[in-house]
């Protein structure tokens, strides 16, 4: 199952939309009614979602090149996540969708893209600063196998 081309998308999107959850419920049964203190919540929520983000893409971009796990897997996972997050979230905390008015619902869609963005930049910036992406490793491979050939010596 695990092999199957949906997997990681799935497993990337459901891992985030938890990270909501776990917010949604510690606000709504720690701090009904404290509107600061359900502020600070969803600023730490975006914030594990921007590392869990930077994680992934720190461990998928040393395995494939980036056409392969971004547009598809990273993009696919996040949005899945983010729809998520925006329709049944707000029922988990006894909210609608849209009870926030049109202006909440789409800070929300700015708030996740921006963290979301944020930590894949982080975590694909750790990658090839540390020389661990796929590039970086595929031209230190070319440099050695270069290095490790005999100079032809050219006789006249």
């Amino acid at each position: 199952m695990r092999q199957q081309r949906w997997f990681p998308i799935a497993a990337l999107a459901i891992g985030l939309f938890a990270v909501n959850v776990v917010a949604r419920l510690v606000t709504r049964f720690g701090f009904d009614g404290d509107d600061d203190a359900g502020g600070r919540i969803t600023i730490i929520m975006f914030s594990l979602v921007g590392l869990v983000l930077a994680v992934y893409t720190f461990l998928v971009s040393q395995r494939r090149r980036p056409s392969e796990w971004l547009a598809p897997d990273l993009v696919f996972g996040v949005a899945g996540a983010m729809l998520l997050t925006l329709v049944a979230g707000p029922f988990i905390s006894g909210d609608q969708p849209f009870s926030g008015g049109s202006e909440g619902f789409f800070s929300q869609i700015a708030l996740y893209a921006g963290f979301a963005g944020a930590g894949v930049l982080v975590g694909y910036w750790i990658a090839v600063t540390l020389g661990r992406d796929y590039r970086s490793r595929a031209l230190r491979a070319y440099t050695e196998t270069r290095q490790a050939k005999p100079r032809k010596i050219v006789r006249r």
